[in-house]
């Protein structure tokens, strides 16, 4: 195995962990990225590590949030159980409408849609979309600022919005986010719960892309598989930084940064590929 593919691994690994929790769009980003840095790998192994090695970011959401989600703590209340069941009810119900529309048109989006049009698109509208929103709830208090305060009527209509990320370019967490704030739940308690439904998602859409290669006989060679587990091992330290200063972000700042970011790499991409 080359060197050279351990570190595009490497690097993809680190895209991948920046950019799946931060509301920038990590599918967008990995096809524009793909453009640049090509893996010299088979065509099918390399749709299969697009999406595989979120594995690796997905895992360290259970870690940093562990006491959160883990209904079984003995540390805990009867009460605080209860409330952790039930928070993962909710994340259940969030997943359902994206889980559903997926698996029906996996195939067709990314033959329709896995473009760099539809990707800087996609990031130029949801840049203006989060500037707007953070206008709209400027000075305004948010209904719900703790992620044990969502009902599941606020967890199915975010999930609604989540289903807005098979867009490539739009962002699963921006989606996510976006939602829940136009639902006035806070920053803090959008952010949560779009980690939390990213367990179920991220691990359905994985196992799905598995099972499906599987079934048509696609078997990677060694080389490839090491590139997958850098590439998912990276994405995993990476992913636990990120999560971190996400948090710590909404704290004190607004998204309208992230807006103004998507806006000018939509604009960048547009004008890149029509000079190509």
């Amino acid at each position: 195995m080359k060197l050279i593919e351990i570190l595009k691994a490497i690097f993809l690994g680190i895209v991948e962990g920046i950019t799946e929790w931060l509301p920038i769009s990590s599918t967008g980003h990995m096809i524009l990225i793909d453009e640049f840095i090509k893996l010299n790998v088979s065509d099918e192994f390399k749709e299969l590590f697009f999406v595989v090695i979120q594995l690796g970011a997905i895992c360290a959401v259970p870690v940093f949030f562990f006491n959160k989600l883990n209904p079984f703590s003995g540390k805990k209340s009867e009460e605080e159980r209860r409330r952790t069941w039930s928070l993962w009810g909710k994340v259940v119900v969030g997943v359902i409408p994206a889980a559903v529309l997926g698996f029906l048109f996996d195939d067709f989006l990314e033959e329709h849609l896995y473009n760099y049009v539809v990707v800087a698109l996609a990031l130029i509208v949801y840049g203006v979309a989060f500037i707007l929103v953070e206008k709209l709830n400027k000075g305004k208090d948010y209904r719900i600022e703790e992620v044990d305060e969502l009902t599941y009527k606020h967890a199915f209509l975010i999930g609604l919005f989540q289903t807005l990320s098979l867009i490539p370019g739009t962002s699963r967490s921006g989606s996510t986010i976006l939602g829940g704030m136009l639902c006035r739940v806070s920053r803090k308690a959008s952010s949560e719960f779009s980690f939390f439904m990213a367990i179920p998602v991220m691990i359905g859409a994985s196992l799905l892309k598995i099972v499906k290669y599987i079934a048509e006989g696609f078997v990677p060679s060694f080389d490839e598989v090491m590139i997958l587990l850098v590439g998912i091992a990276v994405s995993f330290i990476v992913s636990l930084f990120v999560i971190r200063f996400l948090m710590d972000f909404v704290k004190r700042h607004d998204f309208t940064p992230f807006g103004v970011y998507r806006i000018v790499l939509g604009v960048l991409v547009i004008g890149y590929f029509l000079l190509k």
